[in-house]
């Protein structure tokens, strides 16, 4: 069992950064798949990053967002610059068993999902 906690959303305006921070218990963190995924009102939820044997981006976040993990505090970061409206959402980090050479983006991969985080951007 793994139980994710997410951190470090709130107000920003556009152009500004975030870091949101998700530590994880549980043993064994660096064999798991982290991704990042977000939801805005209305919408399904969509992958943002993810981090196995690579590293993934989803087009709208690519060159502004980078995913990072550090195995020995079970923690995976998402750093988000450049912020536009469009990114307002709830973040939420997940963790699928094992690694694979390319992350999966579809969120049925994932077994355990943290509470969210709320981004918003101002414009």
């Amino acid at each position: 069992q793994v139980q994710l906690v997410e951190s470090g959303g709130g107000l920003v305006q556009a152009g500004g950064s975030l870091r949101l921070s998700c530590a994880a218990s549980g043993r064994l963190f660096s064999w798991y798949t982290m991704a990042w995924f977000r939801q805005a009102p209305g919408k399904e939820r969509e992958f943002v990053a993810g981090s196995s044997n690579s590293i993934r981006y989803a087009d709208y976040v690519k060159g502004r967002f980078t995913i990072s993990r550090d195995n020995a505090k079970n923690t995976v970061y998402l750093q988000m610059n450049s912020l536009k409206p469009e990114d307002t959402a709830v973040y939420y980090c997940a963790a699928g068993g094992g690694l694979t050479s390319e992350v999966v983006t579809r969120s049925g991969r994932y077994d355990y999902w943290g509470q969210g985080t709320q981004v918003t951007v101002s414009s």
